[in-house]
């Protein structure tokens, strides 16, 4: 359980923080590139307006603070083309690019006119069109360098950021432990405590049994002795369902127990020794179990699973009720499952079936005779086991709790 709670926190501490640096990184690299596009945009639209030049004086562009550089007229590598009403080039200059000749200028110019956009990218160069006296005029910029620069900066961010989770895991490896360590104690405190008690337990209701047994040898069987023996009874079930618990937890169901069993036969055998105590309480009880199915497992703890499911649906189904043993094996997996008629049942408490002294009956009188703690020495079996357990209903008027293994 504190290995899984370990786990549980990197793994939700690595997710966060995998979300919340995507989600910087993303911002910061479309804030980067929309820059980039209004830079382009800009610079363009200073072009457009004086005919596809740059005004003589700097100080007359006015525009945005990145502009006020005497070096930008030289830097910047674009070119233009005027087409006339019917899309032919009657002017082209090239003068201030050299990776572009007149030729595949005018095919540029021919697309963009052709698409009827006036701005955007084709290839790496940004474009904005605008209508003059003379007709269309065209100007391309070239946003290579930009557009690599945005690039490179976006490899950049992801590769550090994949390092810089990469570091943040290793520390959370290492630092989980020890910010664990409490609770595992407390926990394993926890436990220790619930044997050591259970034990504890067992020798004063011994005694107290023994010594009711010489009470009714000299007073003779009377109702105040025999609601002692019932509530000794009752004591030492609950205390050997902490003990069986604890015990499960701590081994975590040791492999030296593993063998292969017949499940099969298993399951028909507890469902056969149950026969009785649902005929006896008038209610039927059918079991469906497919032959030859295999299982690493416990014997012990599987037939004490059976029964818990068993008894846990004789006890809170009506009277004239139905219950239904299950055993099947598919592709991947073994399906057991146990379905019970019952007079009400919330959805809202199926999540909690399997909480330690968790019962649907709020008012906890012992005429079931139960715990609470059958359907969890049932959960840490199944999981013990590397299986899944689950309780649903469809109606609020039946229980189906399928345990699920893998082959």
């Amino acid at each position: 359980m504190i290995k899984k709670l370990r786990l549980k926190m990197i793994g939700v501490s690595m997710l966060s923080l995998l979300l919340v640096l995507g989600a910087v990184l993303l911002l910061a690299n479309v804030i980067n590139y929309r820059e980039v596009i209004a830079d382009a945009d800009l610079t363009l639209s200073i072009l457009t307006e004086n005919q596809g030049t740059f005004p003589e004086s700097y100080e007359e562009w006015g525009k945005r603070a990145f502009l006020d550089s005497e070096e930008l007229s030289y830097e910047t590598r674009f070119f233009y083309v005027l087409l006339n009403d019917d899309g032919d080039a009657v002017l082209t200059s090239t003068d201030q690019i050299a990776a572009i000749d007149q030729h595949a200028a005018e095919e540029y110019a021919v697309d963009v006119y052709a698409s009827g956009n006036t701005k955007g990218f084709t290839d790496v160069y940004r474009y904005l069109t605008t209508e003059t006296d003379e007709g269309t005029l065209i100007i391309f910029l070239d946003c290579n360098r930009s557009i690599s620069n945005a690039k490179r900066l976006a490899l950049i961010s992801v590769c550090v950021s994949i390092g810089g989770l990469g570091i943040v895991f290793f520390l959370l490896l290492i630092l989980s432990e020890k910010v664990i360590a409490p609770f595992a104690e407390n926990y394993e405190k926890q436990k220790r405590f619930i044997t050591d008690a259970g034990h504890e337990l067992k020798t004063p209701l011994a005694v107290i049994a023994a010594d009711t047994e010489v009470l009714e040898m000299d007073l003779e069987e009377n109702e105040w002795l025999a609601d002692i023996k019932a509530q000794i009874v009752r004591l030492t079930e609950l205390t050997n369902d902490l003990i069986v618990l604890s015990r499960m937890e701590e081994q975590n169901d040791s492999s030296a127990q593993m063998e292969e069993i017949d499940f099969s036969a298993l399951a028909a055998e507890t469902g056969d020794s149950f026969q009785m105590m649902a005929a006896a309480q008038k209610k039927d009880l059918y079991c469906e179990i497919e032959p030859e199915i295999r299982i690493h497992g416990d014997e012990k703890a599987l037939r004490r699973l059976v029964s818990i499911l068993l008894d846990n649906a004789c006890k809170y189904s009506e009277t004239s009720g139905e219950i239904l043993l299950k055993l099947k094996k598919g592709k991947h997996q073994i399906q057991l499952s146990v379905y019970n008629t019952t007079p009400d049942i919330k959805k809202e408490s199926l999540p909690h079936l399997f909480d330690r002294f968790y019962r649907t009956d709020k008012s906890r009188n012992s005429q079931t005779g139960g715990y609470g703690l059958g359907l969890s020495i049932a959960a840490s079996t199944v999981a013990a086991h590397k299986g899944k357990i689950t309780a649903t209903t469809e109606d609020g008027k039946s229980l189906l709790i399928t345990a699920v293994f893998p082959v």
